[in-house]
This record gives structure tokens, sequence and C-alpha cells, in this order.
């Protein structure tokens, strides 16, 4: 799986020189520079070779092989011209693998839509159209544009839609949110013998979470910033968290865990959607191994980092007990969550078996303030990810409701 580190990307090419004009023109990390398209690469004066190398690298970031990067930049053409080379041209002169020419000459199974809200388009830095405001007071099934990245050079469009159903909540003083937990089924295990644990059917209460105390572990990754808090951060409330804007928490049950990579990955590459929308991107870690936080970030996920010591998080995701499961029942048992381990490791990630995996985690959306959970995935399998579609619909519904909310303060100071 490729890193997230913006020295590995960038490689030892052409864009190595760049780094700096990138840094200081907000092009800091990974995700957010392979969404440039030509009008910020003519801004930064960007040459037909660096064009190309940002090109080439995005495309083969996408699909795990960064490992040819220098080599196909090295060679001076560009990826239209790499791409129409031959199976036998592109292992004597790259000497690239069989299995990778075929991830390499597909051009669709790797480049996944983003599932976009209604009205929301994406340009290079930020929203052309702001999020349609609209709020149905219903649960609601909604379609909504994907959008389709095919190249750096070309603007994001969106290309089809998809249908999600979610809970409606609303905004007061308080503890607001009605809140939807979500969870993928569970399959029978040794044909009924083994029972699933059993989950929750409410969000975590506001007041489960606010105080709990966590402790930064590594900033939002930067170019050339360094790799771990220094000294060791003071404990922290929660709730100074999402203070200032809503927070998505990723609770990871393990950094080694292959699937916990993968999950955290695939969530923090859509970084400049969140950023669009206001959303603050945090991991949450339950133990503290210097090593796997080493490795963890920024190669699979570049947000903050958190120690959550006493394990509340994961005790909100199970209603105030820790969700836990066995080896043997919970995956050997289990057909999802050996499915889910396959999915990860079809992605090319590497793996680890440090540290406690029994403990599940999940994902909390948190709204600005005190307004509450608006949404809390549990990890019902091992490997058992949150919807992409559902995540980036709550954090639409954050914002238009909290551009609302403004709306009618502005209004009434107006008036």
């Amino acid at each position: 799986m490729a890193s997230f580190s913006m020295e590995d990307f960038v490689g030892t090419g052409c864009l190595q020189k760049l780094l700096p004009k990138l840094l200081d023109d907000g092009w800091d990390d990974v995700p957010t520079l392979k969404i440039m398209n030509s009008e910020d690469m003519i801004a930064l004066n960007m040459t037909q070779t660096q064009k190309d190398a940002l090109e080439i690298r995005s495309y083969l970031h996408d699909r795990a092989l960064m490992q040819y990067a220098d080599k196909l930049e090295a060679s001076g053409n560009c990826l239209a011209e790499l791409l129409n080379l031959s199976t036998s041209d592109l292992s004597a002169q790259f000497a690239m693998k069989r299995g990778h020419i075929a991830r390499f000459m597909d051009r669709t199974s790797h480049c996944e839509p983003d599932p976009m809200p209604q009205s929301f388009s994406l340009s290079a830095r930020k929203p052309t159209v702001p999020p349609s405001r609209t709020m149905s007071k219903t649960t609601q099934s909604i379609t909504r544009p994907k959008l389709q990245t095919m190249s750096t050079r070309s603007t994001i469009a969106y290309d089809a839609t998809i249908e999600q159903s979610i809970a409606d909540f609303k905004i007061k003083d308080g503890y607001v949110f009605k809140g939807i937990v979500a969870s993928l089924p569970d399959e029978p295990r040794a044909c009924g013998c083994v029972q699933p644990p059993p989950i929750v059917d409410d969000v975590a209460p506001y007041p489960s979470i606010e105080n709990i105390s966590v402790q930064k572990l590594t900033p939002e990754y930067k170019i050339g910033m360094e790799r771990l808090v220094k000294s060791k951060a003071p404990p922290m409330r929660a709730s100074d968290l999402w203070r200032d804007k809503p927070s998505l928490l990723l609770c990871i049950r393990r950094p080694g865990c292959i699937m916990c990579r993968a999950e955290a990955h695939k969530l923090y590459s859509k970084k400049p959607i969140f950023d669009a929308l206001g959303i603050n991107l945090l991991a949450v870690l339950h133990e503290h191994i210097e090593s796997e936080v080493r490795d963890f970030w920024p190669r699979y996920w570049g947000g903050v980092v958190l120690l959550d010591k006493n394990m509340d998080f994961f005790k909100a995701l199970g209603g105030g007990s820790l969700l836990k499961d066995k080896f043997i029942s919970g995956f050997l048992f289990n057909p999802r969550a050996r499915a889910n381990y396959k999915r990860a490791k079809a992605m090319g990630i590497e793996q680890n078996f440090r540290g406690e995996g029994e403990i599940k985690g999940g994902l909390f959306i948190v709204g600005k303030g005190r307004t509450g959970v608006a949404y809390q995935f549990i990890e019902r399998n091992f490997g058992d990810w949150a919807p992409l579609s559902e995540i980036i619909e709550i954090c639409t519904r954050l914002k238009n409701q909290q551009g609302d909310s403004e709306d009618s303060i502005a209004s009434r100071d107006y008036e």
C-alpha cells in the first residue's frame, strides 16, 4: 500500500525541488496534492516534466505501485505513453512483475469513485459549489453523484449515482442528535454454535465521551515535520477536539493489523473531501507502542493520532463495556471476518501481530461543541469498515446544519 509520506510520494525525481514551494502554497499532504488540476499547476509554474511526473505518481499511488515511480518518471514518457507500452516492454524496461503489470494496465478497477453528497463539487483546493442546504425531516433515500478522478490534470466530475438512506437529526441546544448506530450484519459461526457478541442500539450519550482523557501522539502530517510529538503531550479533554469543528474519530483495534491499516488508509485518502466539509480526522489507539505508531503514521494515516489509555472511547462503542472477540470464534469461525482479511490482503498491505488485537474498534462522528454523536459505527466483525457513503453523507449534513444555524444567527442580528 502506497505511503502518505510526501517525501516517499515525490521520490528523488523532478518534483523533489518543488517541495518548498508546495509547502508554502498549502500542498502539504499527499491526498491534497493528488487532486491538483491544470490551473493549479500553471499557478505553481510547473514544467511539463513535473506535470507528467505528478500524473504518473498519482496513478501509481492509487494502485500501490510506487516502487516503480522513479523508474517510470526517469523514462521521460508521460502516463498515456507508458500505458501504451506492451507487457514485454514494461517487464524489460522497468522490471515490472507480471501481476503488477496487470494492475498498472487496468485503468478502472483501482480508481474507485468517491461517494459525494448532492450538489457538492470538489475542485483541487475547495468546493466550487457549496453543498445543498436542503434537509429532510424524515428518513429518506437520497441519490448522490459519485466523484471520479481519472487524471490529476482534469477537473473532478460526477459520473454515477448511489442511494443511501440516512436517519434525520437536528441541531438544538445541548445533546441533540438522534444519531445513527451502524454495523454490518453478522453471519452464523460454526453452524450457529458460536454466538456473536451483542451490540448496542443507541449512540453513546454525549456525557459519556466529553470528559474522556486523551493524549496526542502525533500531529497532523505536513511536509518535513517530526514523525512523533517530541515531548510527552499533556492529557486533554476529548471535548476540546470538537470544540470548534466536527470531528471524525477512527478507533483503531490495533495499528499493526492489516484490516485496521487498510481502513485507515482508505479513509485518509479522502482527506480533501473532509477538509472541504470542515471535519477533523483523528485516529484513536488504546495502547501506545512507539514502534507501531511510527509504522502507522504517516504511511497509513496522516491525521492526528491520539492515545485513549483508559479505553473510554472503545467502551462507549460497546455501551459502557469493551467489545471483545477471540481469534478462533471471531475470526476463524467467522466467514465475514475472513472475507474482510482477504479484502485488506488484496490491497498489498503489510502487517504484524504486536499488541492487543481482541478489543474491537469503530468510528464516531461528533458534532461541533456539545451537539453530540451524529454517527457511531461498530466493528461487529473483525475488519468491518464504516461505509464511506454514510460517512460523507453525515459529514455533509453536519456542514449544512452548521451553515443553516449561522445564517439564522446572521439574519437575527441583521433584523
